[in-house]
């Protein structure tokens, strides 16, 4: 199968939400989505194509989906991505695999990235207001990127962290 366009995959797709510790600038997010779109056009399952897209929002968030109603995906395939993200993510100044990160806009629209103990802090500075947009980086299908990225951090699975 070929990669398909990612606004053509159904809601129910599995995906998998890569944040950036930095922002990628755009001379270097070609080198990350080249190496992704380069796997992706060749990923398989047990020798069996997947049906997959990538999405790249922000110049931090890389979102890979599979429609597992077509094929799914299997522990070997998915770990196969994972290194070509390791693999290109030295060049690129960013880290996209660190896990616990916590991504939010700021009042000016800029998106912040933060571990969960500088996210509390900021929030118990009063830095991070519960109507923030916090970004749903814990999606595992399309439809929950696609319809539920951004939500207020009051009404977020980051409520928990707030004062």
């Amino acid at each position: 199968m070929p990669v398909v366009p990612f606004d053509s995959l159904p809601d129910d797709a599995r995906c998998w939400v890569f944040v950036a510790d930095r922002p990628v600038p755009p001379v270097r997010s070609p080198m990350l989505l080249d190496a992704v779109d380069h796997h992706l056009a060749r990923w398989a399952a047990h020798g069996v194509p997947l049906v997959c897209a990538r999405d790249w929002h922000d110049d931090r968030f890389l979102v890979v989906a599979v429609d597992e109603a077509a094929t799914g995906a299997s522990g070997c395939s998915i770990d196969a991505l994972f290194r070509v993200i390791a693999t290109v993510q030295p060049r690129l100044g960013a880290d996209l695999l660190g896990g616990g990160r916590i991504a939010w806009r700021a009042q000016d629209g800029q998106i912040v990235v933060s571990d969960r103990a500088d996210f509390e802090a900021l929030a118990l500075q009063g830095a991070i207001a519960p109507d923030a947009p916090v970004v749903n980086t814990l999606a595992e299908t399309v439809g929950d990127w696609r319809h539920r990225r951004e939500s207020p951090a009051g009404a977020s699975w980051a409520a928990s962290l707030l004062p």
